[in-house]
This record gives structure tokens, C-alpha cells and sequence, in this order.
């Protein structure tokens, strides 16, 4: 009896088809960046690479001007592949697994749909299409809001209106960054509908699928907040918070010191520290230009705080999650008083949890400040540039934000090469990517380990 030839992706585990699976999107999306009908003038490969890696981690970053040195084609590759990252590469990744294993149940390979959430990078939802609907028709309304509004009128006729208005859509709802003009939404600082429709659609992307199902499933009953799940309730009074927070924090540091928000007037001033507090959270557009020139240290430091903490589980932004700073601020909060329990809202939470969300955050801190050294060292030559610029960008590109001080194009090919790394790791979770290559597996074992006395 002849055996049937087995394919090496046959074996791959879930973390690892997804890793490759990524690395094959980034580098397919670099061949047609790279094709001659794809850029305008001259783009060399590295160019390419480096703009498909932040596309598909939609992070942002981008060493080109996208608006000028792409054609229609290339902006066009550059959107389906903020899609592809935004809507989930994991999502994607696992629901095609199920056509490439042979045998088996993929529910049941795949932890029972859990096995994202193990991982800290958001499930896959109820099924894939539902997702994509989802998605598509909340991008759809807003291309449509943002056209109504006028969005690109000064620019060209009504196609390049509609291009305008749906790439901007696309990039806004997949926290990508991503703009078709150099200066990002400077131009539409005083155009409150449109400040916010983009607001409307970062949040909404960055809450994730769980929580706008959820919103839309009890839409007629949300005059009782705990008719919601208490993942949604969690997720929307974190971000409602952050949000809150950031806003204050920029008008506190911008707004009433010597920050470019002073010099604006206050209706200005308003929506400029709201969209900067929405957009910090992996979103990376800016109304007001943004350097070490027009913000403050601590208005910086503040950015990075949101930027750290980014979106929530199973959105389409990256950084540390919503849920799990609430997790580790429970947890602080039960040490200092000295209770048995982390308790989040009179609801208990596992010590596993804990240890994970302790775990991705000590991981991503390490992982961050490495490749703001790592910058440092290999960058000597920038001398103007500060630490806390290399700093900046690197939680940027971790945290897959995309937010530039100036920093990123005057990088050389390892520093880019640094935040390459960093995108993609930041995209695809410290947890997933540990997972996929040492390939630990869970042993369940009788032994205990006598416990050690220790003073902290």
C-alpha cells in the first residue's frame, strides 16, 4: 500500500501556518508593489517590503509617500492589503487551514474557537463571513459618510472623490494609518462630520467584532448597560476611559502650555486633542502636525501610553489590549490591599489570566525597549535624533500605530529592518509567536514544586 505524500504544511501547527501564512502575504504584496505599473518614478524593492510589512500589520509606517509614488494599481494592492491585516490575519489564516489539513475537524483542531483568544490576539468570531460583513458594510457607510461630507473635494472630480472617501474609509476602520496625503488629516482639523466619521470608525474597528455584534444583537435593549456581555461592558468602559483620559491629558499638555494646540482656537483645540487621543490607539492618523517640535515631552510620553495600550481583543488594532491593563491594574489594586482575588467589576479572575496578561506586557516592554536600543546603536550617524524618538517610533511600530516623529524614513536598512520585525511581532502577539517557535504544549502534570519564600 503506497502512503500518500505528506506537503510540510501539513504539519504545521496553528501558530506556525499563521506566521508562514503572514510572511507570505507581506512578501506576495512586496512583488506587487514592486511591479512597474504599481509605483510612480522610481521604488526599489526594500521600499516595497517595508510598505507591505505595514500594510498588512497595518501599522502605518512608511518610508514613501503613498499618494504620489503609487499609482491607482498600487494603491489599490496597498488597501486590499490593509484588509487582509485589519480583518484579521489570524482569522483569515485559520479559516483557510481548514482547506489545506487534511482530516480532522477544524473546530476541534482549533481548541473549539478558542485557540486565538489562548494566544491574546482575539477570536475568530462565530464564522468568518460574518466578519466580513460586517466589516464591509460598517467601511461601506463610512466611505459613504465621508463623500457626502464633501471628503476630497478640493482635490478632483467625483472617481477620485469615491477612491478618496473609500480608501480612507478602509485604512480608518482597519486602524492602518494609512493616507493619501503626506500631511495625514491635517487639512480636515476644522471639519467636525468629518473628525468624526474617522473617529467613529477607528473606535468601531478597534473594539473588535465580539462587541459591535454585541452592541447590534441588544441594540433595543442598551437603556440597561448589563444586558451586554461583560467582555463588551469591559471593553467599551476601558476604551470610553482612555479615551477620556488622552483627550484631557492633551488638552492639559498642548492646549494650556507652549504645544501647537495653543495656538489654535478652541473648537480646534477640541476636536485636534479628541482625534489625537483616538488615533494614538493604533490608528496613526494626525490633524496636527506631529514632532518633538510641535508636542511637549510629556504630551509624547502620554502618546505612548495610549499607543502601548492600543485596541482590543479581537479588533483590528494592535498594542497591549484594553482588557489586559484593566486585568493588571485589578491586579495591582488586589495586591496593595491584600486581597485573595483580582476582581474586575465583582467578577473573579483566574490566575491563569493574570499570569498571561502579566506575561504579554513584561514581553512587550523587553521587546520594545531592545529594538528602541537596538535603533540607537545602529543610527549613531542621525545625531540630532533622541532617545525618545527612537523610543517613539518603536512603540509605533510594536504597537503597529504607525504615529512618525521623522524618524522612520531616515533610517537605514537594519533600523528598518528593526521595525519590520517590530510590526510584524506586535501584529501577530509575543504569546503566538513563542508558541510557534519553540512549540511548547501544555503538560498536564501531578508534580508540585515546594514554595519559596521571597520578600518583593
Amino acid at each position: 500500500m503506497i502512503q500518500q505524500r505528506q506537503h510540510w504544511w501539513h504539519s504545521l501547527s496553528v501558530p506556525q501556518f499563521t506566521l508562514v501564512s503572514g510572511l507570505l502575504v507581506i512578501f506576495s504584496g512586496s512583488l506587487l508593489l514592486s511591479l512597474p505599473f504599481a509605483h510612480v518614478g522610481p521604488l526599489n524593492y526594500w521600499s516595497a517590503l517595508f510598505t507591505s510589512t505595514s500594510a498588512v500589520t497595518v501599522t502605518g509606517l512608511t518610508v514613501i509617500d503613498v499618494g504620489t509614488q503609487l499609482s491607482l494599481f498600487g494603491q489599490l494592492v496597498l488597501m486590499l492589503l490593509i484588509l487582509i491585516g485589519g480583518l484579521g490575519l489570524m482569522a483569515i489564516t485559520i479559516f483557510l487551514q481548514g482547506f489545506v489539513l487534511r482530516g480532522g475537524d477544524l473546530r476541534r483542531r482549533l481548541d473549539r474557537g478558542r485557540a486565538l483568544d489562548e494566544f491574546g490576539v482575539g477570536g475568530i468570531g462565530p464564522t468568518f463571513h460574518q466578519i466580513l460583513r460586517t466589516a464591509l458594510s460598517l467601511i461601506a457607510i463610512g466611505a459613504i459618510l465621508l463623500f457626502c461630507l464633501g471628503f476630497g473635494a478640493e482635490t478632483g472630480g467625483l472617481p477620485q472623490r469615491l477612491w478618496l472617501s473609500l480608501f480612507h474609509a478602509v485604512s480608518a476602520y482597519n486602524n492602518a494609518g494609512f493616507s493619501l496625503w503626506s500631511s495625514s488629516l491635517e487639512g480636515y482639523r476644522a471639519n467636525p462630520p468629518v473628525n468624526g466619521v474617522i473617529i467613529l470608525l477607528i473606535i468601531t474597528g478597534g473594539l473588535g467584532y465580539r462587541v459591535t455584534s454585541d452592541l447590534w444583537s441588544k441594540r433595543l435593549q442598551l437603556r440597561r448597560f448589563r444586558q451586554l456581555s461583560f467582555h463588551s461592558r469591559l471593553v467599551l468602559r476601558c476604551s470610553a476611559v482612555l479615551v477620556l483620559l488622552g483627550f484631557l491629558g492633551l488638552l492639559l499638555t498642548e492646549a494650556f502650555g507652549s504645544g501647537i494646540l495653543s495656538v489654535l482656537p478652541w473648537q480646534e483645540r477640541f476636536w485636534a486633542a479628541l482625534f489625537q487621543s483616538v488615533s494614538a490607539r493604533t490608528a496613526g492618523f494626525h490633524s496636527i502636525p506631529l514632532s518633538v517640535h510641535t508636542f511637549s515631552d510629556a504630551g509624547l510620553v502620554l502618546l505612548m501610553a495610549l499607543m502601548f495600550i492600543g485596541a482590543s481583543p479581537g479588533g483590528t488594532g494592535g498594542g497591549l489590549k484594553t482588557t489586559t491593563m484593566a486585568v493588571l491594574l485589578a491586579a495591582t489594586r488586589s495586591a496593595l490591599w491584600g486581597e485573595e482575588q483580582v476582581v474586575v467589576h465583582h467578577r473573579a479572575v483566574s490566575y491563569k489570566v493574570v499570569l498571561r496578561a502579566l506575561g504579554v506586557t513584561v514581553g512587550s516592554l523587553l521587546f520594545v525597549l531592545l529594538m528602541a536600543i537596538l535603533l540607537s546603536l545602529v543610527s549613531r550617524p542621525i545625531s540630532d535624533v533622541s532617545f525618545i524618538e527612537f523610543l517613539f517610533t518603536s512603540i509605533s511600530a510594536f504597537a503597529t500605530v504607525g504615529m512618525d516623529l521623522g524618524v522612520t524614513a531616515r533610517l537605514n536598512g537594519f533600523g528598518q529592518l528593526v521595525l519590520m520585525v517590530g510590526m510584524f511581532v506586535g501584529r501577530v502577539g509575543i504569546l503566538l509567536l513563542l508558541s510557534a517557535v519553540l512549540q511548547r504544549q501544555s503538560l498536564h502534570t501531578y508534580v508540585r514544586y515546594t514554595q519559596a519564600e521571597l520578600h518583593v
